[in-house]
């Protein structure tokens, strides 16, 4: 049975792109690492805060490819040739996806005592009405 999308109701017109955004997060496979807290600032400002303790901050990287917010890990070898009796602490590379929607845009990033800040904020788009002339053909 073939998957139906939201993005096929017949009066959706061009959001096909927003369909495979949506696509693309949930096979991201998101595992909950690392732990992220999302906070409301104000209306128009966000905070995204992943716990990130033992990345430095060029192992971190923060993108944004067609709305979605990436944001990824990956910790290099340090050349730690130690003998763990036990090891807890999570030494492993991650991704997190977020999707953001028209308008909100990325204000900045900060690392700050292991956890990294994002900062976004919704920019006010102005409402766009268009008259449209309609010609007649011979």
């Amino acid at each position: 049975m073939a998957r139906l999308s939201f993005a096929a109701h017949p009066f959706l017109l061009g959001f096909e792109q927003i369909d495979r955004l949506v696509e693309k997060t949930i096979k991201t496979g998101n595992d909950g690492f690392p732990p992220y807290n999302i906070e409301l600032s104000d209306e128009n400002n966000y905070k995204i805060t992943l716990a990130v303790a033992g990345f430095s901050e060029e192992e971190l990287g923060v993108t944004l490819e067609e709305r979605q917010l990436i944001i990824t890990g990956k910790q290099s070898d340090k050349g730690n040739e130690a003998t763990f009796i036990h090891r807890g602490i999570a030494a492993r590379h991650f991704q997190k996806n977020f999707v953001l929607a028209d308008g909100v845009e990325i204000e900045g990033a900060e690392l700050e005592k292991g956890l990294l800040h994002i900062f976004l904020a919704r920019k006010i788009l102005e409402p766009k009405v268009k008259s449209i002339k309609i010609t007649e053909k011979n």
